[in-house]
């Protein structure tokens, strides 16, 4: 898939959208965060009806981030910091939560089980490993997508992984096999 045609992150992620044909209305009322992280949920999810396999109830949501929703933030200042030019949006208010990202998969995947929204200087893959595991041993998921969305500006990162009770495609839930992961696919 080329994206040579786009030059900023709205325009590769429509493109994304576009070429993945997912073909979801409001998708494109979404902020900049919830776009990033619907679309590399769309990609570990594909294929998967875990809502079905599982039940709604039975399926955990558990993201992080370095810019919490920082870059909405600052979209919603700038459209009330002028009192005689005062316009604030609904539609970009909504957005102002970092957690909103996690109810955009959530409607999309009809999952309705645990989720928090974490805020990191970075991804740590030891802390969604461990309360993913928990969540399995514990009987209070079947699965957890879990993992690291973060916008700001024209930087951006995504990396979600799936853990389910039956075992996953990448073997058992380990730090170390995301990093194994992550190297396969970097190199």
């Amino acid at each position: 898939m080329a994206y040579e045609s786009v030059n900023s992150f709205d325009n590769w992620v429509k493109a994304w959208y576009r070429s993945r044909e997912v073909g979801y209305g409001k998708f494109f009322k979404m902020d900049r965060l919830s776009k990033l992280g619907f679309m590399a949920a769309e990609l570990v999810l594909e294929g998967k009806n875990l809502s079905e396999k599982y039940g709604p109830e039975r399926v955990a949501v558990l993201l992080g981030n370095r810019a919490a929703s920082l870059d909405t933030d600052r979209k919603h200042h700038e459209s009330i910091k002028n009192r005689e030019n005062y316009f604030p949006s609904p539609a970009v208010f909504v957005y102002t939560l970092p957690n909103i990202v996690l109810g955009e998969i959530a409607i999309r995947h009809t999952f309705r089980g645990e989720n928090a929204f974490f805020i990191f200087d970075k991804f740590e893959p030891g802390f969604f490993v461990d309360l993913a595991q928990g969540l399995l041993a514990s009987n209070k998921a079947d699965a957890v997508l879990f993992g690291w969305v973060d916008v700001d500006g024209e930087s951006y990162e995504a990396e979600l992984y799936l853990a389910e009770q039956e075992g996953g495609e990448w073997g058992p839930l380990s730090e170390e096999n995301i990093s194994n992961l992550k190297t396969r696919n970097n190199g």
